[in-house]
């Protein structure tokens, strides 16, 4: 069990939400992107920051898809890594879905710096471009969910070849703080529990709009498909997982491994 919390974003960021839907919308174009002097390498360069905003959009592709379709997709989002507000992007299908709810094939996760350096990136034209020509015409569902990782200890940027566990949480109705510091509280402490677990990113999703109802979210980075799979035979882990069972009434787990860019998987 991996997974994180923010504030409610600002109101440009819904806007450029409802863009990924209708990217027509005349007031997206008064918006003013704010650019950086910095480059994109420079930016990526930076090896820890006390606060890293995560962005993980999760597709279901329609099964009639074509292959040069899929292509489109994958390339259009991976291409967008040349955008400077981004720390990393990376986009291809998924490893395994293990949500039995939900028919997920396809996830992007990307970061930055802030949460005007996300809005940013959702309301460029580029983005809007590939969202409205090679993502909506070819997928049934579409779910992104956002948060704040407070004190993200290594690099921004996820290495090739790296195996990801995304996971977000549905609470039940009715519960407080304390039972949502609770879960929380026992996603932050996996990383102490398993040595295999490279960079853990958790926090409190601040866009509820296409979450479906999850508001917690986690990513458990390892170094490869063996180390994220000796995660399920663990001990304390499962033990963890059974203090705070009663309060979650549902997950969505995914699991990813970062292809190299010249070789996104499809």
């Amino acid at each position: 069990m991996l997974n994180t919390i923010g504030r409610p974003i600002v109101n440009r960021v819904a806007i450029s939400h409802i863009a990924r839907i209708n990217p027509s919308l005349p007031l997206l174009r008064r918006i003013n992107h704010r650019r950086h002097s910095l480059s994109a390498v420079q930016i990526r360069m930076s090896s820890s920051q006390s606060q890293t905003i995560e962005h993980i959009v999760l597709f279901n592709v329609k099964p009639t898809a074509e292959s040069t379709q899929l292509a489109a997709m994958v390339n259009g989002l991976n291409s967008l890594r040349s955008l400077p507000m981004l720390l990393h992007i990376s986009a291809g299908k998924l490893l395994r879905n293990r949500s039995s709810s939900f028919n997920f094939t396809h996830i992007l996760h990307s970061r930055y710096r802030t949460k005007e350096d996300l809005a940013s990136y959702s309301a460029h034209d580029a983005h809007l471009s590939v969202v409205r020509t090679s993502v909506l015409p070819i997928c049934d569902d579409i779910m992104a969910v956002d948060w704040v990782a407070e004190n993200l200890q290594g690099p921004a940027e996820v290495k090739p070849g790296s195996a990801m566990r995304v996971q977000f949480v549905k609470l039940k109705e009715g519960l407080g703080d304390t039972e949502k510091g609770k879960v929380l509280g026992v996603i932050g402490g996996l990383k102490d529990k398993f040595d295999g677990i490279d960079q853990l990113s958790f926090g409190e999703n601040f866009s509820l709009a296409r979450a479906k109802g999850f508001s917690l979210a986690s990513i458990g980075i390892f170094a490869g498909v063996n180390e994220l799979d000796a995660l399920e035979g663990n001990v304390q882990i499962n033990e963890e997982k059974d203090k705070v069972r009663d309060y979650i009434d549902s997950l969505i787990v995914v699991d990813y491994v970062v292809p190299s860019s010249q070789s996104a998987s499809l």
